[in-house]
């Protein structure tokens, strides 16, 4: 081979390499980002950044474990305002543009902390005109977080001031501070796609002079992110199935599209007030020259010494996101940072049965005979039913396909032949392993259908729907005609429907007890312990569970010693008489109260209680697990202070967690003595960065992809959730 040849391939063989090099490529994940000059600010792993506006390298501006957010430039360019954790919550702090120490403006306590659909409380909005205060948004007066207020602060410090409006979340002034263009309500973070229901932002003008208010955007979806320039307010909605900015034009009232990306939205634009927009794309930043309408992307590159993308072994005992327990208590089953485990009650190693890092793994459930586990995941990008052998020795089979909605609640039939689960968009369908078909049980456009339970016998499937007039209504699926068969007609709130095992009754909760507080404050009053238990006698000749009961003489007989019970009925089959069933149903002798969480086993029934619910202290009581006995017509306490609990095929055993530590009872009356303690220490997992989505980046797709409302139900044609995941999984640092 000559040498020139030698030559050419050493060098394609360098290239290569260096296009394959990571470290050089574009930055994605770039978050919150504004625009003043030759500048761009960003959030990047939790910490503020800037770069050169027309792209380039990125330079650090904050450092710290808690997250900086939501920069906005000084009008001179000078300071950056943002929202930190510096002290536990959020506050407001301004820092020099070119880097510095961070110096807080608010003290007041924030709100928090706060679920991802609220976002931050204290969020930075920008600056008045003259640079002299920072505006920012607070929930410090608000009832809740969508009706939080704007307020102003100065550089200077001091007292913070509302500016007049009662309620505002998003805002901007205009050029000399006498109006703002803002929306009264607040519901920036929620995941709702497509939304067209009366929280739906609309944009207002206010004027600060004479505190008149005049509607200026009132479309059917949201819209958001007001920014003003000149004389034309821009702004972001999803009117046209993505969220794209637009334009109003103050003197025309006439409102123009401005962008039109049909497959990523558009995410927190932000305006220098002179012609340009920065916003979110894809991950990427985006500016717009609002002279000429076109936007560019920004290519940066934040410097990274790639520690959060070495693999590593890390306990993931503080992360569970649910337990279960095998059919008879020998092992807890427990799904954490998306892996699914088993954990010994005693003696023996804990098995991690997937080791999907580069999946969510959630929801699992043991089969009743024990040689399968079923569970939810995402690993073909979207949620699907899979089963895996107990021992995690073979790879797990996937049971379903054509999934377009998150799925939830897996519950085996007690024949192991079917499984129950419910998705996103309010159904209730059945998996059978016979002839590997998914049937639609029922569907709602009232919520989901969370309280589904299969019988002992005969394969019926029994929950609630919420009626037309909010009301619970229970119903019993029969398999044979595939109807849904009324047992409460919906005038009071029923739920929670839990199988006699023995398959004589169905028991439920409802709210039908009133007997409310009163005040002492102008005697309001408040309902309060208003659920009871019921039964439903499932068939006509089914005697009254709880006969009146009286102390009688035993008559002795001949060689007897009068406690004879006679011959065994025979077995009756399974069977239920759905004509009057509805008239067939009976209090059980439970005092009412803030129940929930029903199951009934052979002679009792297992239920938690609650105490009064609060706004702003902790609740009156804790909860507590509780056992009623049929034969003593007596509930006794089994766990206080519980978070959750889960229990045995059989019926014999119960785990709870109580104050973050997880143990196994006996479902005895004296199971609190029975208490055995589980050690979750060998909850270990393999973290590898590049591959894991164990974040809401993947149920943010799924809810992009999946979740509409009003009329807007067909196909987007948007990317699958696991295209839309994979562009940006490989960025993802910092505070994981």
């Amino acid at each position: 081979m000559s040498s020139s040849r030698l030559l050419v391939r050493a060098l394609v063989g360098v290239a290569a390499l260096l296009l394959a090099a990571p470290s050089q490529a574009q930055t994605k994940l770039l978050r919150f980002p504004a625009i003043h000059g030759d500048r761009v600010a960003f959030t990047y792993a939790g910490d503020i950044w800037t770069a050169p506006a027309a792209g380039g390298t990125a330079t650090r501006i904050t450092a710290h474990p808690g997250m900086e957010v939501f920069a906005h430039f000084s009008p001179d360019g000078k300071w950056i305002a943002f929202t930190g954790q510096y002290d536990g919550d959020e506050q407001v702090y301004v820092v020099p543009s070119t880097g510095g120490v961070p110096k807080q403006l608010t003290f007041y306590p924030a709100r928090g902390p706060l679920t991802p659909r609220w976002g931050w409380d204290n969020q930075v909005y920008g600056w008045t005109p003259d640079g002299k205060k920072v505006v920012f948004r607070s929930g410090r007066e608000s009832w809740t977080m969508s009706n939080t207020r704007l307020f102003t602060v100065a550089m200077t410090g001091g007292p913070s001031e509302p500016l007049p409006m009662p309620e505002a979340g998003a805002g901007d002034l205009n050029a000399d501070g006498s109006q703002v263009v803002y929306s009264p309500i607040f519901r920036d973070f929620r995941p709702e796609k497509r939304y067209g229901g009366g929280m739906a932002n609309d944009l207002f003008l206010f004027n600060t002079k004479t505190n008149d208010a005049k509607r200026i955007i009132d479309d059917v979806r949201s819209d958001r992110d007001p920014m003003w320039i000149g004389n034309t307010i821009y702004f972001n909605s999803d009117r046209g199935g993505t969220f794209n900015l637009y334009g109003y034009d103050i003197a025309s009232a006439k409102t123009t599209p401005i962008t039109r990306s049909g497959t990523w939205d558009v995410r927190w634009p932000s305006s220098d007030h002179v012609s340009r927009i920065v916003y979110e794309l894809n991950g990427e930043l985006q500016v717009l020259d609002t002279k000429s309408g076109k936007s560019s992307a920004i290519s940066i590159t934040v410097p990274d010494d790639g520690l959060w993308k070495r693999p590593s072994r890390i306990s993931v005992a503080r992360n569970i996101e649910g337990f279960s327990v095998s059919p008879k208590g020998e092992r807890m089953l427990l799904t954490a940072r998306g892996d699914i485990f088993t954990v010994p009650i005693e003696k023996g190693p804990t098995r991690n049965l997937t080791r999907s890092s580069g999946a969510h793994d959630r929801e699992a459930e043991w089969s009743p005979d024990g040689s399968r586990i079923a569970f939810i995941s995402d690993r073909t990008g979207e949620e699907e039913l899979y089963v895996v052998d107990p021992m995690g020795e073979k790879a797990p089979e996937q049971l379903t396909t054509g999934g377009s909605a998150q799925r939830f609640g897996l519950q085996w039939s007690p024949d192991g032949k079917r499984i129950a689960f419910r998705d996103k968009d309010g159904k209730l369908y059945t998996y059978s392993f016979d002839d590997k078909k998914v049937t639609t049980v029922a569907s709602t456009l009232r919520g989901q259908i969370g309280d589904y339970e299969w019988s002992a016998k005969g394969g019926f499937l029994a929950f609630s729907i919420r009626g037309d007039n909010g009301n619970g209504q229970v119903f019993i699926w029969s398999p044979q005609d595939r109807q849904l068969h009324a047992v409460t007609d919906g005038v009071f709130n029923a739920y929670n429907p839990a199988w006699d095992p023995d398959g004589n009754y169905l028991y439920f909760l409802s709210d039908r007890e009133f007997a409310p507080q009163i005040a002492r404050f102008e005697y309001n009053y408040a309902a309060n312990r208003t659920t009871a238990i019921f039964a439903a006698a499932l068939r006509k000749n089914v005697k009254h569970p709880f006969p009146p009961q009286s102390d009688e003489v035993a008559v002795l007989t001949d060689g007897g010693t009068g406690t004879g019970t006679g011959a065994k009925p025979a077995p009756v089959e399974f069977s239920i008489d759905f004509d009057g069933l509805v008239s067939r149903i009976t209090r059980v002798p439970v005092e009412a109260d803030n129940l929930g969480g029903l199951s009934a086993l052979k002679g009792t029934l297992v239920f938690g209680v609650n105490g009064a619910g609060y706004n702003g202290r902790a609740p009156d009581r804790p909860r507590q697990l509780k056992l009623f006995t049929f034969k003593d017509r007596k509930a006794t306490t089994l766990v206080e202070n519980v978070g959750g609990w889960a229990i045995s095929a059989d019926g014999s055993k119960i785990i709870a967690s109580a104050g973050g530590q997880f143990a196994l009872y006996d479902a005895t009356p004296a199971g609190a003595n029975s208490r055995k303690a589980i050690s979750t220490a060998g909850l270990v997992v393999d973290r590898v960065p590049r591959s894991g989505t164990r974040s809401s980046t993947r149920c943010g797709a799924a809810t992009a992809t999946t979740s509409t409302w009003g009329t807007c139900t067909a196909s987007t044609g948007r990317p699958s959730a696991s295209a839309m995941k994979g562009g940006c999984r490989m960025w993802r640092t910092g505070r994981t």
